[in-house]
């Protein structure tokens, strides 16, 4: 194991981001707008730090952590209808991290967002690399939805969502759409997209003039919803699961920590408690 001397500088961001403050594009963004620190002077893009460094952000002094020293985890939570993709909110609804588990000295950073009336799959890790090469475009990792459709839906209008329609913000395109249950004007589809822009499956259905009642995302790269995994819970992934998603990702994955047999009891556990029905919070309001 190197000592932490040895080690190389790297980009601030990609420190910050493995110290679990927030993913490395909000960390550029967060440099560039003055709220980072470096040995008391801001921050610009483009800095290298190293360990021994006194890096802070928005006045608070972080722990810089070297690669790998945190055990990687990841979370897959099944998001209900209703909740928002922030820490918090103005107006007091519930967010997607009310439910998650306490982290110390560390912060969950959620892999992509869901719209607030999007259900399904939402991933969660304390690893910022791993967060932005699951989310930046060039990994070209698929996203599979299951949207029910009101309105008539042909196969020239498929065939348009497959070739590409511009949007606001550019050309999208779903790669591939499957017919799923549901007949005439309100029918139920999976379609697949290899981004994650915002909105971008619900704006491109309604380019062709149909509406999109319900929407739920149900794969994220190779990681499906467990059928007993409900709305509103979350499970932990183990490390065997954990390195086949930063294979997709395009990283080196983690060796196993010496926690691993503990953090694989806790999952067992705690799936128990979700089979039983007993891993579910109150939703009551907050």
């Amino acid at each position: 194991m190197h000592k932490e001397q040895n080690l190389p500088d790297e980009k601030l961001q990609k420190v910050l981001a493995r110290a679990g403050v927030g993913s490395r594009r909000e960390m550029e963004r967060a440099i560039a707008a003055g709220r980072v620190q470096v040995n008391g002077k801001v921050a610009q893009l483009g800095d290298r730090v190293s360990l021994q460094d006194k890096v802070s952000v928005d006045g608070r002094r972080l722990k810089l952590v070297a690669p790998q020293q945190n055990p990687v985890r990841v979370l897959l939570y099944n998001k209900p209808e209703g909740e928002i993709c922030s820490r918090s909110d103005p107006e007091g609804r519930r967010t997607v991290y009310d439910r998650l588990p306490a982290l110390t000295g560390e912060r969950w950073i959620s892999v992509g967002r869901l719209d607030f009336n999007t259900s399904g799959l939402l991933l969660f890790t304390n690893e910022g690399e791993l967060a932005n090469k699951l989310m930046h475009p060039s990994s070209m990792i698929d996203r599979e939805y299951l949207v029910r459709i009101q309105g008539e839906v042909d196969d020239d209008m498929k065939d348009r969502l497959r070739e590409g329609v511009l949007l606001d913000d550019g050309m999208a395109r779903f790669t591939d759409i499957v017919d799923g249950a549901g007949e005439g004007r309100n029918r139920w589809f999976y379609c697949v997209v290899m981004e994650g822009r915002n909105r971008e499956v619900r704006r491109l259905w309604e380019s062709q003039g149909v509406k999109v009642s319900r929407l739920k995302r149900v794969r994220y790269g190779n990681i499906f919803i467990p059928s007993h995994v409900r709305v509103g819970q979350w499970i932990e992934l183990n490390d065997s699961e954990i390195a086949e998603l930063c294979q997709t990702a395009g990283v080196q994955a983690p060796r196993p920590s010496p926690s691993s047999r503990q953090k694989t009891a806790d999952r067992e556990r705690h799936m128990k408690r979700l089979r039983s029905g007993k891993g579910r919070r109150p939703t009551g309001k907050r």
